[in-house]
């Protein structure tokens, strides 16, 4: 099977309706609309393969056109980039969506790695030809494109899903990219961008260390006199955050710095830059970043925060003599957990998020999954590729090209004395003896509240000393998409690369979903009778949370150490930390696990300097250090 087989079969499906209508009209009839795409000449072939993303019989067509043409260069200047400009065409208007661009993406690559060979050896006999050295010659023209955009994942960041995406996009409308990959330094990106001397840097993070990493370029860029404008774009990344932080380090007419949304909006930004009105272009932006930057200064000075010790006194207070803790878990200690199946945890995805990476948005009253498949916009498209997902995905299931490893800890825990941090114990005679394993320090709410509300934290959620009271925790990844991401790669299919990445967060996700349910009910077995289907849990109907560390109850990604050192997740799973504490592999999820009928989710916020030292002091933390790890939510400027 070719990965466009289905697309291949609707058209057959297609071509067969049209002969049952028409052969309700009799057999000469039939005989007349038994004609198809595949009777045009091979140009207007090439170019319906490539609007509709069937790459089925381009090696063949390719051929046939090379064999009319007089330079292999003169079938992508002329079919090739003329189908592919219909496609811009259509995806600016909204007429096309971001899977079926990737898939006519497929196609081009598919082409044009197929006339290499051929452009190469012309170039070769040509310089021959001349007397010179064929050895000579720039496997590296790139004088035929756009413009140049270098993209690259921050220093200590694994995740690229999105900056996949940009790159296709951007190369379906003849911009060469260089995707320099993960996990980029400043330095490397710098060095790359003058080695490939690039009209526009883009820079990809997810986690929020990485919105500091961006800083760092900006400033380095700034130093060194680059003139190239800076992209930011990824999950973490926000506009705000970039009109206050990135751009007063870079930001000037000649190279702006500008936050991109979605891959749909990075042609546009890049043609707007690199084109005619750029001053205009880059003038608007300029104010608007301007007058964002005041109203979240103004905005600073308006609102209050409590002194630390405020917020310490009117914490939530349990009454654990009416609410007590849990039950003492069954399974005490790190458990490795390695024979749960991509099968059984399928039921358990989420797929909402996944036609969010697709950038596939039903409108009210047909948002989410299912009722996406309704609407009259996207509805189709959705279909397609939830069908293609299901399809990918029963073979990776079938040929366990993916695998699921991970690791529990659950352990006895109390509140510390002054009650803003929680120590583990390895056991009841541990925690008797005052001996503890480890220490997860949490942070508090301190942004002034309209209501009665308390400040929370997560150390409330659970019972001080003379309680027993217990803290769970896990890490959990999906293994294998990386070598499938290159065997993707290796075929020029960014469909099935970008799909298969698509999955690996889908299975991981529901991995923690499935895992957590194994806690309530069985490890830890607080919740033994629930009954909660797949929706239930979704909706987040059960007893108890699981935040993560790094994300809005816990925003300190450093947390993630203490739980690494604790439940061994490298050495019992194969889960590693990168430098700025991105899990790896990039489809990972871990997350403390808490019991408490009381605890919740919430975002801790903006934090002053009080709550900051404290912080540093509790986790034997440099102060500069733990402000450039809690920088995003820092409610000052650090120094």
């Amino acid at each position: 099977k070719t990965p466009d087989a289905t697309d291949v079969m609707l058209e057959l499906t297609k071509r067969e309706r049209a002969r049952i209508e028409a052969s309700k009209n009799g057999p000469a009839a039939a005989e007349v609309k038994q004609t198809s795409w595949r009777d045009l000449d091979v140009i207007k072939r090439l170019e319906h393969a490539l609007i509709n993303g069937i790459s089925q019989y381009i090696d063949g067509d390719v051929e046939e056109a090379r064999q009319q043409a007089e330079k292999p260069l003169h079938i992508i200047e002329g079919p090739l980039m003329d189908g592919m400009n219909i496609i811009g065409d259509l995806f600016g208007a909204g007429k096309m969506f971001l899977p079926q661009v990737i898939k006519s993406a497929r196609v081009m690559k598919k082409a044009v790695a197929y006339l290499i060979p051929f452009m190469e050896k012309e170039k070769r006999d040509k310089l021959i030809a001349e007397g010179k050295d064929p050895e000579d010659f720039d496997e590296n023209d790139d004088s035929n494109f756009a413009g140049k955009v270098l993209m690259a994942t921050v220093k200590g960041d694994v995740h690229d899903i999105g900056k996949n995406i940009v790159a296709v996009v951007l190369g379906c409308n003849n911009y060469k990219v260089y995707d320099i990959g993960v996990m980029c330094s400043c330095e490397k990106i710098l060095e790359k961008a003058k080695e490939y001397n690039v009209d526009v840097i883009g820079l990809s993070g997810l986690i929020t260390p990485s919105l500091d990493e961006m800083v760092v370029v900006a400033k380095e860029m700034s130093k060194a006199g680059f003139k190239q404008p800076l992209l930011i774009g990824g999950a973490t990344t926000s506009k705000m955050h970039t009109a206050v932080k990135v751009s007063p380090n870079y930001f000037t007419l000649e190279h702006p710095v500008i936050h991109v949304l979605d891959a749909s909006r990075s042609v546009t930004v890049v043609s707007s830059l690199l084109g005619e009105n750029k001053e205009e272009y880059v003038t608007d932006i300029m104010e608007e970043y301007d007058e964002m930057r005041e109203d979240y200064y103004a905005g600073l000075e308006d609102r209050y925060f409590l002194t630390f010790d405020q917020a310490k006194q009117q914490k939530l207070t349990i009454d654990f003599d009416t609410v007590p803790p849990a039950p003492a878990p069954k399974k005490m200690g790190v458990t490795l957990i390695d024979s749960v199946t991509l099968e059984d945890v399928v039921p358990y995805i989420d797929w909402n998020p996944f036609f969010q990476t697709w950038e596939l948005r039903g409108r009210y009253p047909n948002r989410g999954y299912p009722k996406i498949f309704n609407d009259e916009a996207v509805g189709s498209e959705a279909k397609k590729l939830f069908d293609d997902a299901q399809k990918l995905m029963n073979e990776i299931i079938a040929n366990k090209s993916m695998n699921l490893k991970g690791v529990v800890g659950l352990f006895p825990a109390n509140r510390t004395d002054e009650g803003e941090d929680v120590r583990i114990y390895a056991s009841e005679e541990d925690r008797d003896a005052g001996k503890s394993l480890d220490t997860f320090c949490m942070l508090r709410q301190q942004a002034e509240k309209e209501s009665d509300d308390p400040y929370l934290s997560q150390a409330d959620f659970i019972a001080p000393a003379g309680y027993k009271d217990h803290l769970g925790m896990f890490a959990v990844s999906c293994f294998g998409c990386d070598d499938l991401v290159k065997k993707y790669e290796s075929e020029h299919d960014d469909y099935n690369k970008i799909m298969s990445q698509a999955l690996a967060d889908r299975f991981v996700e529901a991995f923690a979903e499935y895992l957590h349910r194994v806690i309530r009910t069985d490890m830890w077995g607080y919740a033994q009778n629930e009954s909660l289907n797949e929706e239930d849990l979704l909706k987040i109907k059960y007893v108890g949370v699981r935040p993560a560390p790094g994300y809005p109850s816990q925003p300190d990604h450093t947390e993630k150490t203490t739980m690494w050192n604790v439940i061994k997740a490298e050495e019992l799973a194969g889960i590693e930390l990168s430098e700025s504490l991105s899990m790896m592999p990039a489809a990972s999820v871990s997350a403390l696990v808490f019991a408490h009928p009381q605890s919740c989710y919430f975002a801790v916020g903006q934090v002053g300097k009080d709550q900051v030292e404290s912080y540093a002091e509790r986790k034997k933390m440099d102060l500069p250090v733990t402000e450039r790890w809690l920088s995003p939510i820092l409610n000052y400027e650090r120094d």
